[in-house]
């Protein structure tokens, strides 16, 4: 056996390091990876289980071809076919649809399913196709982004071990134990040092088992309770101000209106007693320094954003930023030295577009815009790394829109259910398959993905996709070269490198020994005290929000859409979805090891709210709301929060239970973000 160092590639916090052996060309093992210091007790059970992911049954080996059946398109089936005749047929649709209509007629979307370098490529051959229609903004965290770029100038925070160094640790609306495993060691280690540990979440989780305070607010009302405890603690002169003096902007704006919220009337919108409220405030004015770590959940609102803006001034407003221990701890984009244009500013729309890309389809409003953009409409679409079928808010509509397409690729491992609505698919390779530059948003290292096996089957990389793409459809040899690798071991390792040539520390040999830290490292996010704002400080106060976004210069609290609408009177439980240790969004769930562990998809309940309903531990129910339904075994907690129904993220319309059946296609406050979580239901049981 051989051992190759590598490290996963898929849209998570950890970026985990690890070792992976290969026997007779094939992975069998997976092991630590103890280099790198945010991941050195090994990986997850997710990464666990790509022994079983690269050598399935059922990835998909060879091109395919849909065949329909005389009940419809949406019947057929699969069949088999060589990469010359799938080339052919693509690029006389590409042609076709360029010369009748227009490049921008051509959707290209992609998606977050595997990061690297090498995914600029794609657009690199869009670009010599002459164009392309496709999306801005992102399904996962742009408004938490933009919230702490508007108010640090920057997204970046203390290295993941640090934490050990905080006395408070307060995680709100993040369940670590299922979608961070890694933070759990140093919050572990703080712990054993003394620290105390708070968690806001209206469940209770794994993580939050080891709090020695939960706090359980009403989803989507994180702003208000943030404000009540902005109230208390400048009302009880709990307040850094001599940080505050010397680097926060609009402090005296903010106090003025923060000391106008009345904390009785906070209590009744957020659901949390008076009693918990100055409990939370407590523990944030006391205990010093403090970590805050915000989830992504809570800013997948249509207040997420400023609701965060909230959030972050409780750490400004007592000082806890640029200091050991004391840290906003939501996003760390040290590690990408690669992008001109970092996260979120490359989500927005271009304020000029270049004639060449389309950027006009917003992603949280993917359905919507697809079926509505004119001249020229959609008629054909390209997918990869993605699964939008399933993962992007109110799916039919998302699935209707792909129906009304006159022809789909899509390049994938897996039978997924945006896969099952392609005329051609084509084998996507796996992360061992191409070597590739990643980096995280969570550990401070660059790092590269190994190949270490021939692709299996007849699969492609993506960049030998396009390269034989490009010369079936006669583009200069040139501009191929320029544009798209070699389709060779030796000739993607070159592209690579010319990318590290800007960064003469990091080499390609370094890479393949282990991760490297990211030669801008700040291990102490802000110890300079330098913020990328216009006034060069902490800003509360934001001209730039109000006139972007066309919020509240200053952190404020705003009803989610549903709740402001009253929809909460028809449709009164509030749908959460979030992440589980099971998944990433839709990817592993179809694994046989994950089967084992989450068999079939279930809706959590609260144990009240069943016995009204007369409701019992594995019925099945029927969620539903004006935008579809879906029908889901049923699991009692007692500790969820009333009012609310917990469905995970990622299952698929094939299992019966995508939630994003329910879910509406709306953008978030600012950044462009995607509310899926401003979702409400009703449930009832169903009846056989």
């Amino acid at each position: 056996m051989k051992s190759h160092n590598t490290a996963c590639p898929r849209n998570c916090y950890s970026t985990c390091s690890f070792k992976v052996w290969t026997d007779d060309g094939k992975v069998v093992k997976i092991d630590p990876q103890p280099l790198n210091l945010s991941t050195p007790e090994g990986i997850c059970l997710k990464g666990l289980s790509y022994v079983e992911r690269v050598n399935s049954p059922r990835r998909i080996l060879h091109p395919l071809k849909r065949v329909a059946s005389p009940a419809g398109r949406q019947d057929g089936e699969f069949i088999q076919i060589s990469w010359e005749e799938a080339l052919n047929e693509i690029s006389e649709k590409l042609n076709y649809y360029k010369e009748r209509y227009s490049p921008q007629s051509v959707l290209f979307y992609y998606a977050s399913g595997m990061s690297g370098l090498l995914n600029s490529v794609s657009s690199n051959f869009w670009r010599m196709y002459g164009g392309a229609t496709t999306v801005y903004g992102n399904l996962c965290w742009p408004a938490g982004l933009e919230a702490t770029r508007l108010t640090l100038g920057e997204n970046k925070h203390n290295v993941p071990w640090d934490l050990e160094n905080a006395k408070l640790i307060v995680v709100w609306g993040k369940n670590p134990a299922e979608s961070n495993i890694q933070q759990m060691i140093p919050i572990e280690k703080a712990q054993e040092k003394g620290a105390k540990l708070v968690f806001v979440d209206p469940r209770r989780t794994a993580s939050s088992e080891r709090a020695d305070l939960l706090v359980q607010p009403i989803p989507g009302t994180d702003g208000i309770l943030a404000l009540a405890v902005a109230k208390i603690l400048i009302e009880k002169n709990q307040v850094d101000y001599q940080f505050i003096d010397k680097y926060v902007h609009g402090y005296e704006d903010f106090k003025k209106s923060v000391l106008r919220i009345d904390v009785n009337e906070a209590s009744l919108e957020c659901g949390v007693s008076i009693e918990f409220i100055n409990k939370l405030a407590n523990y944030i004015g006391t205990i010093k320094p403090m970590t805050l770590i915000p989830g992504y959940g809570m800013q997948r609102y249509t207040n997420g954003g400023q609701s965060t803006r909230c959030l972050l001034a409780l750490s400004v407003i007592t000082g806890n930023i640029g200091k050991p221990g004391a840290c906003w701890h939501y996003a760390d984009l040290q590690g990408d030295i690669f992008s001109e244009i970092k996260e979120p500013l490359s989500y927005f729309p271009p304020e000029i577009p270049d004639g060449i890309f389309r950027r006009e389809i917003a992603t949280a409003r993917l359905g919507e815009d697809m079926l509505g953009i004119k001249n020229p409409e959609l008629k054909m679409a390209w997918v990869e790394r993605g699964n939008p079928v399933s993962q992007n808010p109110d799916s039919n509509k998302v699935k209707e829109a792909f129906r009304k397409l006159e022809y789909r690729v899509v390049v994938e491992q897996f039978m997924t259910d945006t896969a099952r609505e392609a005329d051609i698919v084509l084998p996507a390779k796996t992360m061992f398959e191409q070597s590739d530059i990643i980096s995280s948003y969570w550990n401070p290292y660059v790092q590269l993905r190994q190949k270490v096996i021939t692709p299996m089957g007849e699969v492609k990389p993506e960049t030998e996709i396009y390269y034989l793409l490009a010369r079936k459809m006669g583009f200069p040899d040139t501009e191929i070269e320029k544009n798209i690798p070699y389709p060779s071991d030796e000739a993607v390792e070159k592209w690579l490198e010319n990318l590290l040539k800007l960064w003469p520390d990091i080499t390609l040999e370094k890479l393949k020994q282990g991760p490297v830290l990211t030669p801008v490292l700040q291990e102490i996010a802000f110890s300079d005290f330098q913020f990328d704002t216009p006034s060069g400080k902490i800003e509360l106060f934001s001209e730039s929000a109000q006139q972007k976004w066309n919020v509240n210069p200053l952190p404020s609290y705003e009803k989610t859409v549903e709740g402001k609408n009253g929809i909460e009177n028809k449709f009164p439980f509030n749908l959460m979805s979030p992440n589980t240790k099971n998944r990433i969004h839709s990817q592993f769930g179809n694994l046989e090891s994950m089967k084992m562990i989450d068999p079939e998809p279930i809706a959590t309940i609260n144990l009240g709210d069943a016995i009204k309903k007369g409701i019992q531990e594995n019925d099945f129910i029927r969620v539903f709301n004006d935008r579809g339904q879906l029908n889901i075994k049923s699991k009692i907690d007692a500790s969820l929060r009333p009012g609310n129904i917990v469905i995970v993220n990622g299952y698929w319309h094939e299992e019966g239970a995508c939630p994003n059946v329910l879910s509406k296609g709306r953008e978030t406050d600012m950044g462009h973000g995607t509310a899926f979580h401003d979702n409400m239901v009703d449930y009832e049981k169903k009846n056989n």
